[in-house]
């Protein structure tokens, strides 16, 4: 077993691997908008068994410097591959420099006692929601408009101190992409990009203000999903358990398709009340 950094060179078998493994999507291993980014801003490997990529793996940065998070974006071996420890390989190779680190894990059932190997908890399930914004109405005093990638990044910088702009520019350039700014009474309180293929349009990434409460990170949320006009009126959003978006979600209609454990050394990484991450890049 060989573990390796990848180059553009492996886009094709990074492709086949994901489509072996499931992941036959946009914004998957399978689509090379999405490999591309990883390889620009990330940290992408290859598993190799006698000269064939078997696997592949990327993390990506979340911060700078001590406080960065190695998010781990993708691990995923040909299932013809199991049982040769191509995972844990690829593993001790893009966690090794960073102790600080979250994924969101499959219910695979090889997945949990992996994670927990390198010293990950699982704690609470992240939902796919799905439903007909045509349920959902706009909170009062609430608009939605679309922004510049640079500005929604910005926002979210001022709010939390990590600059997200590489990512926000790539989610506004996925299928029906755009950043947009929530604002309630002329003041920006949400900022975040809408983007996806087909059933997986909706909400890519989503932050409120810090100085937001629940009601504010709740209304933002349905705000956005409120102001979509997809083709037969359903959207997708990927939201923390413990959100205050998901019982109105609940309670219009929208159901759950199906749910990844978030799972990190410290739950404090990531904001369950305020944060509507992207499960690939949170």
């Amino acid at each position: 077993m060989l573990v390796r950094e990848a180059t553009a060179a492996d886009v094709a078998a990074i492709a086949v691997v994901a489509v072996a493994a499931g992941e036959t999507g946009e914004w998957t291993g399978a689509d090379p908008a999405y490999v591309g980014h990883l390889l620009s801003h990330g940290r992408v490997v290859v598993a190799e068994h006698r000269g064939e990529v078997t696997g592949f793996g990327a993390t990506r940065p979340i911060g700078r410097g001590p406080a960065a998070v190695g998010m781990l974006c993708d691990l995923f071996v040909d299932p013809r591959s199991h049982g040769r420890g191509a995972g844990r390989a690829m593993l001790d190779v893009l966690w090794h420099d960073a102790p600080r680190r979250m994924t969101f894990s499959s219910l695979h059932a090889h997945a949990l006692p992996l994670y927990t190997s390198f010293g990950l908890d699982a704690w609470w399930p992240l939902l796919y929601l799905a439903g007909d914004v045509r349920a959902l109405r706009a909170p009062a005093g609430w608009s939605v408009s679309t922004a510049d990638p640079g500005e929604v990044a910005a926002l979210e910088e001022r709010w939390t101190g990590v600059d997200r702009s590489a990512d926000h520019r790539a989610w506004a350039a996925r299928p029906s992409g755009r950043a947009v700014v929530a604002d309630r009474a002329g003041e920006a309180l949400a900022a975040g990009t809408v983007a996806g293929a087909g059933p997986e349009y909706g909400i890519a990434h989503l932050m409120s203000a810090s100085h937001a409460g629940e009601d504010t990170a709740r209304d933002a949320v349905i705000a956005v999903l409120a102001s979509l006009d997809p083709p037969g009126g359903r959207a997708q959003v990927c939201l923390p358990a413990p959100h205050p978006a998901v019982r109105p979600l609940l309670a219009a209609g929208w159901r759950n398709d199906s749910m990844d454990l978030f799972m990190a050394t410290d739950p404090a990484f990531l904001d369950p009340l305020r944060a509507v991450p992207s499960p690939a890049l949170a």
